[in-house]
């Protein structure tokens, strides 16, 4: 694993994790839902919703590009 994959890898979870604590405490909180489909329901939206995050390796050398849902195309971090 590369060190562009690694921090491909490292922002993909930082972004799940931060959109699946909020969407639990949104869920919880106003919704009637219960039990386990509090955590379920946290964990779809924040699937679909979370930016991918990629490491490829181009005839530059290898970059990393994001995909979002709310961001037109993809965009190149670095």
């Amino acid at each position: 694993m590369s060190k562009l994959q690694l921090r491909a890898f490292l922002y993909q979870l930082a972004a799940f994790a931060i959109l699946f604590l909020a969407f639990r405490y949104l869920i919880a909180a106003y919704t009637g839902l219960t039990g386990i489909w509090i955590p379920m329901t946290a964990f779809v939206i924040g699937t679909i919703i979370g930016p991918k995050f990629q490491a490829v390796r181009t005839k530059d050398g290898e970059k990393l590009f994001m995909k979002w849902l709310f961001v037109k195309g993809i965009k190149e971090i670095q």
